[in-house]
């Protein structure tokens, strides 16, 4: 019979503290967990991770480099991350209180200020955020620009219009920007008349468009059109279409961290940033 139990001489009290801030970070082992593999009581356990540190800095080498900037939600805490796809390396992050132009921007100068130099981005489509990188290549993701088209027309659209443009949103990825700029424009020329329908307030002078969905879907797809196929213009500097790198990245950050749910926000963003400090996932 194989026992679980693990053995570390006391006299090397830095390797053993070492070997149990990993196992917790990196194999999702719990306070009680730990407790029993290492024979220590939880308060010494919890003490020797408090007090454990990060892995050091990244040590990539500054050089011209693609960042995906976006952001998501680790519990009640927002995390914005910068990764590079090619290298496979988060490049910086930062805890916020919400997605505003100013914390892509403090991001953004943070990673120039180490001497990376941005040559290309993608980003979600959040209204005002391409501003901040006014001046370089700048990719729309595919993928969440389909997510804003199915939000505004649902999955079931029941006018023809909405069906219409629904259908030209999923095949945003199977085009350049000529087709879908033809597409939008005889989508518009047919249905004109029917976003542009107003309904009046009855009993005042007060209106409202009909079909506020249909036209804000539309609105949207015109509006980042010209960043949608950045990447075809770009070859040369292998910017993805979608932010799928940092969203993979996400969903292995989350699963780590689904083994400590119930922790305080401190010792969350501490595992967290030993999980981003990692060169490669």
């Amino acid at each position: 019979m194989k026992c679980s139990k693990q053995f570390q001489s006391k006299r090397r009290p830095q390797k053993l503290e070492t070997k149990i801030w990993q196992d917790h970070v990196w194999k999702r082992q719990t306070v009680n967990d730990l407790t029993e593999t290492y024979e220590r009581s939880e308060r010494t356990i919890r003490h020797i991770i408090d007090r454990s540190e990060t892995r050091k800095s990244l040590n990539t080498e500054p050089q011209e480099v693609v960042c995906i900037f976006d952001a998501t939600h680790l519990g009640e805490d927002l995390l914005l991350t910068a990764r590079e796809p090619n290298l496979k390396v988060n490049l910086g992050w930062a805890w916020i209180e919400s997605e505003t132009k100013e914390n892509y921007a403090a991001l953004k100068a943070n990673i120039e200020s180490r001497g990376f130099k941005i040559k290309g981005v993608v980003l979600d489509g959040r209204t005002g955020v391409p501003r901040v990188f006014e001046g370089m290549p700048i990719q729309i993701c595919q993928f969440h620009q389909l997510q804003i088209v199915k939000r505004k027309l649902t999955l079931r659209p029941e006018t023809e219009a909405g069906q219409s443009l629904l259908a030209i949103g999923f095949s945003i990825s199977k085009k350049n920007e000529e087709i879908l700029t033809q597409e939008l424009n005889d989508w518009f020329k047919k249905f004109k008349y029917f976003i542009n329908e107003k309904t009046y307030i009855l009993g005042t002078r007060r209106w409202r468009y009909t079909h506020r969905r249909v036209r804000s879907a539309y609105n949207s797809l015109k509006k980042n059109l010209p960043f949608l196929y950045t990447y075809q213009k770009y070859p040369e500097l292998k910017i993805p279409n979608t932010t799928n790198s940092l969203d993979g990245y996400w969903s292995r950050l989350k699963n780590l961290l689904s083994a400590h749910r119930g922790k305080n926000s401190e010792r969350k963003r501490k595992i967290a940033t030993e999980i981003l400090r990692k060169q490669t996932a």
